[in-house]
């Protein structure tokens, strides 16, 4: 279990796969609450001809840390990891809020993202009135209730009630300033007016029962983006856990995909 010391953080990271491929590396990036395990279907399947590398965000899963306040900073993370493994060029593939860090690491450096996948993520997050204050209202609650609230409804309906309480378990054990921290930088991340900007291709694949981060702000996304795939799968918001394999299909289509290449 390899770690990269960094700014009072150890990130625990996975580093797999030949180093010899001739494609450049696959990055996967977690979300909020979450770790490197929701890849572990991903990793399987790249790993044995190609190198990937996942790592545990700071304060999540086996990393420790604290005190980042933007998505800015873990995207810093995430490049000072790639730099420590002399990665030059990758693609990102990124669920919610890692999503927002393939993004910004994107948008800061285009010339180090050759194809970029958001899964189930978004460019801005817009509430209505009445959503945005019921937001709000949800971090005066007691720290397990918001988080059981939060992760219960990332799940389509019918997924098994005895794995939501696992998952909401583990999210739970993520410490409270680094949950309650990145929920504010959740709200805060705005990157849609630059969207224009990100000449990556990018795939954006998304859970059609996804309430989190709903559909149509990914399709509001999708439109800004010069050159997007949009792909829509039969999940909730946590896709990486609720049709793994699916979500493996698709992503191995878009990094093997010719065409892609070509077009960028």
């Amino acid at each position: 279990m390899p770690q990269l010391e960094l700014d009072g953080a150890a990130l625990t990271y996975d580093d797999e796969g030949p180093r010899d491929a001739a494609e450049v590396p696959l990055v996967f990036v977690h979300g909020w609450t979450a770790d490197r395990h929701r890849w572990d279907h991903q990793i399987a399947h790249f790993s044995p001809g190609r190198r990937v590398i996942r790592l545990d965000l700071r304060g999540h899963g086996e990393s420790t840390g604290a005190g980042v306040r933007t998505i800015a900073e873990l995207a810093q993370d995430v490049l000072a990891l790639l730099d420590h493994l002399k990665v030059e060029r990758f693609v990102l593939v990124g669920h919610s809020m890692g999503g927002m860090i393939a993004q910004t690491i994107a948008l800061a450096h285009p010339e180090r993202v050759e194809r970029m996948a958001l899964v189930c993520s978004i460019g801005r997050m817009t509430y209505s009135r009445g959503r945005g204050l019921l937001m709000a209202a949800s971090t005066l609650v007691p720290y397990k209730l918001f988080v059981a609230a939060n992760i219960q409804r990332a799940f389509a309906p019918g997924y098994p009630r005895e794995e939501i309480r696992a998952h909401i378990r583990a999210s739970a054990a993520t410490p409270r300033e680094v949950v309650m921290t990145l929920y504010g930088a959740m709200r805060a991340f705005d990157v849609l007016d630059r969207a224009g900007e990100i000449r990556t291709p990018t795939l954006m694949v998304h859970g059609y029962h996804d309430v989190q981060l709903p559909v149509r702000q990914m399709l509001r996304m999708a439109k800004a983006y010069p050159d997007a795939l949009v792909r829509i799968l039969d999940a909730g918001h946590e896709l990486p856990l609720e049709k793994p394999a699916e979500l493996t299909a698709v992503l191995d289509r878009f990094v093997t995909d010719r065409f892609v290449t070509e077009k960028a």
